[in-house]
């Protein structure tokens, strides 16, 4: 056991290491620079089409149900351990470098999303399928000739696995902790409640998926901002404090005990991309269902993922932690961790400190639902990337084993899975990224394509004459 946790390190230090998190985060400024900043000059135009009816596709949800069941595989763990330890490891400063990887990775998602609505198909039973394994074998072929189903085979194997970890026993493990700290729920009690809401959702496929995660997603989102809103506005003396902590110790060679300025850069892209996964390529699995079939546009609805996930929840969270008091910067730049917590325990902690008997609550329970949704969003991915690997029909077995796993995950302790699930989550990223710069070009094209026709409209409502 000892010998596959040593092996399961190196590949998880490999994928989340400086060099994986370089070509994540320069694979998001070559697809800023290419689609001159699409994430953002087409904010609004990207929130219109959130709610747009206008969409005449024949996939299996809407484009607000696309983004809501990707939301709910990401919107997690990483929002509230993920930042905790980000900060405990990094510094204060790793929370700039978590904007940072959110903003270039918006392009990611764009570009994921888009290039998902391109090259889906529909499977036996009518359903879209769609994202990085489609993209690959699909997209790379109609580029560069040659079969690249090798490729597409390996990220749904990485996927696959990574599901069964991330997607299930981590987050049913999550829950049923939180839970039995919080209210003394017992966790065999958590497990069969969790697995038996599972089943009722997944039984009835993507559609019913996207039913429940466009009501949850949003009502969890917001109860979780209000409650960090209330508590900064009751701190509101301690906020500037906060940001110049952020922004000082984001270039401070003191970062972390004395640590180099690396660090903090590491901890905070590294921790962005887990919370928001752009570039792991599983929200365009998600995207690969609506009913939207431009894919410029349901490439904007999924640039919304970063700002959302990242701008706006995590950092709820993380200004939480640093005007709880702490955390601090000593007179030497050092930073100073009371207790030495880290993860979810200095989140919880930070919570209850700055909104006593309440704050706890807020963080119990929104870690609960966000990860109930979680185990929604990746069973989702994972069925489809066994679908790609083993066919429609084995997709029935996933389901049954899903749900028990969901059980397993709630009431047994999951070191190695933890190992595993960071490993293969990691591993993801590599034929997606390879796949986002192969295919840069169609994303650029169908980009200037977009703003053309876009220009063209305008010019014809004004009346003007077009050359």
């Amino acid at each position: 056991m000892e010998g596959l946790n040593n092996i399961l390190g190196i590949i998880s230090g490999f994928a989340w290491g400086p060099i994986m998190i370089s070509f994540l985060v320069g694979t998001g400024v070559l697809l800023s620079v290419g689609t001159k900043f699409v994430q953002f000059r087409k904010l609004p135009k990207s929130l219109q089409l959130l709610f747009s009816k206008d969409n005449d596709g024949d996939g299996d949800i809407s484009p607000f149900q696309a983004l809501m069941t990707s939301l709910a595989a990401t919107i997690g763990t990483g929002n509230i351990a993920g930042v905790g330890g980000a900060i405990a490891m990094g510094g204060p400063g790793a929370v700039f470098w978590m904007w940072v990887s959110a903003a270039f990775g918006g392009a990611t998602k764009y570009g994921e999303a888009l290039l998902a609505i391109k090259y889906r198909i529909t499977n036996e039973k009518g359903e879209k399928s769609g994202g990085p394994m489609y993209y690959i074998e699909r997209g790379m072929k109609d580029k560069y000739g040659g079969n690249w189903k090798w490729l597409g085979a390996a990220f749904a194997i990485f996927g696959f696995v990574a599901s069964f970890g991330i997607g299930n026993m981590v987050q049913a493990n999550s829950v049923a902790e939180s839970l039995n700290v919080s209210l003394g729920i017992s966790p065999v009690i958590t497990g069969i409640v969790v697995a038996i809401l599972t089943a009722l959702v997944i039984v009835g496929g993507v559609k019913n998926i996207g039913k429940v995660t466009d009501k949850v997603v949003p009502i969890m989102a917001s109860l979780y901002v209000i409650g960090a809103l209330v508590i900064l506005a009751l701190n509101a003396e301690f906020v500037p404090k906060a940001f110049n902590m952020i922004f000082t110790n984001a270039f401070s060679a003191k970062a972390v005990g004395g640590g180099l300025i690396g660090t903090v850069i590491r901890y905070g892209v590294a921790r962005g991309v887990f919370s928001n996964e752009a570039g792991l390529g599983s929200a365009a699995i998600a995207h690969a269902a609506s009913t939207n079939k431009n894919p410029v546009r349901q490439g904007l609805i999924g640039s919304l993922g970063s700002v959302i996930d990242t701008l706006v929840i995590c950092t709820m969270t993380a200004l939480v932690i640093l005007v709880s008091g702490l955390v601090d910067i000593g007179p030497d730049g050092v930073m100073v961790i009371q207790d030495n917590l880290r993860n979810a325990a200095l989140t919880t902690k930070a919570f209850g400190v700055a909104l006593p008997v309440l704050g706890g609550y807020v963080v119990s329970i929104g870690l609960a639902f966000f990860s109930f949704s979680t185990i929604l969003g990746w069973y989702y991915y994972g069925s489809k990337c066994f679908e790609y690997i083993a066919g429609v029909k084995a997709v029935e077995i996933y389901k049954w084993v899903w749900v028990v796993l969901v059980f397993v995950g709630a009431t047994t302790p999951i070191g190695i899975v933890w190992n595993m699930s960071d490993a293969f989550n990691g591993l993801m990223i590599v034929p997606n990224i390879i796949a986002l710069i192969a295919l840069s070009p169609v994303i650029f094209r169908l980009t200037r394509e977009f703003d053309n026709g876009e220009r063209s409209l305008k010019a014809n409502k004004s009346g003007k004459d077009i050359a």
